[in-house]
């Protein structure tokens, strides 16, 4: 049997359908499965065991035309399923032309009347993660949860990264593309200067997180914060965060780069809530968000530019001290 998972979002949604490729490949010996991605998120496949190819749509240069050379290549591909977990119109159209035998996706899909599976999608429920909604899209397979995000790290990469961090040390992944899912800058300063002097404090994120992180780098009296936004793939960065005492996050990419390497963490949740189904998985995780209740949280399923109720409560309770409790007690 032949194939193909399709998932052109981002970082965090693409390693949320990792565990359908370990389900897969562990359930259905001898199945060929294939991904779709968009470019950027090929990295994180590179000499996956269990893939046997990733095909890659460029969204940032000729996107259409890319696209339609895309579905040809699908249907050369000739796959008996093809599984969109995208729930836009492309990710659709691209099951629907594949001549696949078999497509399967959520009925939130506007092409999903024509698919043969279609599943409902639901957030908001605090039993189910969205790696088991995603799952959920293989049941017709005998497939069904719970399976972890994976990413399958290479000897090289860890050497690599492993041979220049200074021991014992944490991450801080401070950024995030929304304003509502980021734990504000001055508490990030203030976090960092109650961090045990013993331990190396390590910034990461991308290049455009750069300023960000020099700021904090700047502001912080912890005498051992290094910087290295845009300095690591985003498979060296996944192999830091695995060895770290502990990692610092968002609601946001690097909160799941933590989950498929099983990398302990502690995952800021501001307005969003772990309920929609994206905490952290790893086996030492750890969710910190304002004791107090607000009504007006959650503001929406996803980030906002501002908080609309103009006082950010739902960061600014957060104290210190929460974060600091899920370190180590004997190295506090």
């Amino acid at each position: 049997m032949k194939i193909l998972l399709i998932q052109t979002a981002s970082i965090g949604d693409v390693v949320l359908m990792t565990p359908m490729v370990e389900a897969l490949h562990h359930t259905l010996p001898g199945v060929q499965i294939d991904l779709l991605v968009k470019k950027g998120m090929e990295p994180l496949f590179k000499d996956h065991p269990y893939l046997q190819q990733v095909l890659i749509w460029d969204k940032s240069n000729r996107k259409y035309s890319n696209l339609f050379r895309l579905m040809q290549r699908v249907r050369q591909e000739k796959y008996d399923q093809v599984i969109t977990l995208q729930r836009f119109f492309s990710g659709g159209l691209i099951a629907v032309l594949s001549g696949a035998k078999v497509k399967a996706g959520f009925d939130k899909n506007p092409l999903s009347r024509w698919f043969t599976y279609r599943l409902t999608h639901v957030i908001n429920n605090p039993s189910v993660h969205e790696a088991d909604r995603n799952i959920s899209l293989l049941a017709h397979l005998g497939v069904s949860p719970p399976w972890k995000p994976r990413l399958h790290l290479s000897e090289s990469v860890i050497k690599r990264v492993m041979s220049s961090v200074r021991q014992p040390y944490l991450c801080i992944a401070p950024a995030s593309l929304w304003f509502t899912k980021q734990y504000p800058e001055e508490q990030w300063i203030d976090l960092m200067d109650n961090i045990p002097q013993h331990y190396t404090c390590y910034v990461i994120g991308s290049k455009s997180d750069k300023p960000l992180a020099e700021r904090l780098c700047n502001k912080t009296t912890h005498p051992a914060v290094i910087d290295l936004t845009g300095k690591h793939t985003l498979m060296e960065t996944a192999a830091l965060m695995k060895h770290a005492v502990m990692n610092y996050t968002n609601d946001s990419a690097p909160l799941h780069l933590a989950s498929a390497t099983n990398a302990p963490v502690t995952a800021i949740f501001c307005s969003t809530v772990p309920a929609f189904g994206f905490g952290p998985l790893s086996d030492h995780s750890f969710v910190v968000e304002t004791p107090r209740p607000l009504p007006c949280r959650p503001c929406g399923i996803h980030g906002k530019r501002a908080c609309p109720e103009k006082h950010f409560h739902c960061a600014r309770f957060i104290q210190t001290k929460h974060l600091i409790a899920s370190l180590p007690q004997s190295s506090i």
